[in-house]
């Protein structure tokens, strides 16, 4: 039997669902195939079950300082496979709200495996669906890296460390990019022994240095062990071999680590600033440790659809797309993961808004990724939009820095550890980079400004609410002429 539809979607992750939802919304007729759960890596495998994790973590940390605040708590007990139970429950109700969402604007939904057979037919349980037009948003799956494959019991990926009832009490993570911190976070504030392991010279390598420098501090306050420019040598039972990388080395499989990193954003340097962490003064060659787990969290890599009859074109392991996301042929598009140009959830529901758009009024996709914003959770959040201090090397440009703490807010709640980096030109915000409580929304403001191109003048027309951390950017922008209100003269 076949059937015929305007648009037929592959993919139920962020990118496809929002694909479905906005097509519908333009009275296209839709068709949206998901063999797994609908909500893709996002709500299943990622954001929303980590998330629920670490804001679990966060508040027994929190209950720790409770006397701080006037609260006498006797008995404070961590029970994580509630914890666990917790995240499958929420994942479950987000699915459930998801698919009738979807459902609401007369998407079909077919759960099961799609398969492209021609320009213009899917195939899926011996059905057939002709498809006007065709988006591919199969999303991506955690990299197996060479010499740390995984395993699911010694060496586990992110989708594996979201399965254990238990959490073991020695921990080495690989890789100090979003997945990396935030578990390393998750496992702290739960009182585990974590190790991080980078190979670039610094953490979080893809970020501006002085957001890097700041992570540095807080990983010594709360005591998580961490070595730069380091790789893992072998893995025997048990035991870790660790080496510090000669520059050379290190520089050659930095890039080929470059291809799977998570953000897909800039190509990563191991010259510049170097930052060092507890015991990364000292040599380590081959060096042995010993651990109860290790969890791999660096690269991922696309998951490709199944496809036969026709040839989609690749860009590596990607598929390529123009800048409208059309593959090489004019009516299937591949938005989200697949093509590799930010691996975030939130890059792929822009994507997919701009391609239907594309495709239903012939608007022109803007899509840049140094206006999406990148945000890594836990306490303080870490977040940052647009450009580093480093890539404004050559250029003329301000750079105003301002404290969190000089905030009555993070003073009133205990949270003063963090800053507002603001970098401008010609009186145009061009980067910012935040760790503070809230940086996940204080970063929104500055994309708004970023991909707005607003003056500097006419964003500090607007009321900024007291006592407030979205002080900080008001008073970041005032810092690019030095005119603080919050700061001693000179500072």
């Amino acid at each position: 039997m076949e059937k015929i539809y305007d648009l037929g979607i592959i993919g139920g992750g962020p990118a496809g669902y929002s694909a479905a939802i906005r097509a519908a919304q333009k009275g296209f007729s839709v068709v949206l195939f998901e063999k797994d759960s609908m909500g893709g890596v996002c709500l299943n495998r990622g954001c929303i079950p980590t998330k629920t994790i670490l804001h679990c973590s966060d508040f027994y940390k929190n209950l720790k300082k409770a006397d701080k605040f006037g609260i006498e708590i006797s008995d404070k007990k961590l029970n994580y496979e509630k914890i666990f139970n917790r995240k499958n429950d929420v994942v479950l109700k987000i699915q459930k709200s998801l698919t009738k969402l979807v459902q609401s604007f007369g998407v079909e939904i077919v759960c099961e495996e799609a398969k492209l057979i021609a320009q213009d037919k899917i195939e899926a349980n011996e059905n057939i669906y002709q498809c006007k037009n065709i988006i591919l948003a199969t999303g991506s799956k955690p990299a197996n890296i060479k010499g740390l494959e995984t395993d699911g019991q010694f060496v586990l990926n992110s989708n594996d460390i979201l399965n254990l009832k238990e959490i073991p009490e020695n921990i080495l993570i690989v890789g100090s990019g979003a997945i990396g911190v935030e578990w390393a976070r998750i496992f702290n504030a739960l009182d585990k022994n974590v190790t991080v392991v980078e190979l670039a010279e610094r953490l979080l390598p893809l970020a501006d240095v002085d957001v890097s420098k700041r992570l540095d501090r807080l990983f010594k306050k709360n005591k998580i062990k961490f070595f730069t420019g380091t790789k893992v040598e072998s893995i025997n039972d048990k035991t870790v071999l660790l080496s510090n990388c000669p520059r050379k080395i290190r520089d050659k499989e930095q890039s080929d680590v470059n291809e799977f990193l998570e953000c897909h954003l800039e190509k990563v340097s191991s010259g510049g600033s170097k930052v060092r962490g507890d015991n990364c003064d000292t040599r380590l060659d081959g060096q042995e440790f010993t651990f109860d787990m290790v969890l791999c969290a660096i690269g991922r890599e696309p998951v490709l659809p199944q496809i036969e009859g026709i040839s989609i074109d690749l860009n590596g392991k990607f598929v390529k797309v123009d800048d409208n996301f059309r593959t090489n042929i004019p009516n299937i598009f591949a938005i989200g993961d697949l093509v590799g140009k930010m691996l975030l959830a939130h890059s792929a529901v822009h994507q997919a808004v701009s391609v239907i758009d594309y495709i239903t009024e012939q608007k022109q996709c803007r899509f840049d990724t140094n206006r999406v914003p990148s945000v890594i959770y836990g306490n303080p959040e870490i977040a940052w939009v647009g450009k580093t201090e480093e890539m404004l090397a050559g250029l003329e440009y301000k750079v105003s820095n301002f404290p969190v703490a000089a905030l009555g807010k993070a003073m009133a709640d205990d949270e003063i550890d963090g800053f507002v980096k603001v970098l401008s030109v010609d009186n145009k915000i061009v980067g910012a980079h935040i760790v503070s409580p809230e940086a996940s929304a204080l970063v929104q403001q500055f994309a708004l400004m970023i991909d707005n191109e607003l003056k500097t003048d006419d964003i500090l027309k607007t009321v900024f609410a007291h006592p407030t951390y979205s002080e900080a950017v008001f008073e970041s922008v005032l810092g690019l002429d030095n005119m603080s209100l919050s700061l001693p003269k000179g500072m």
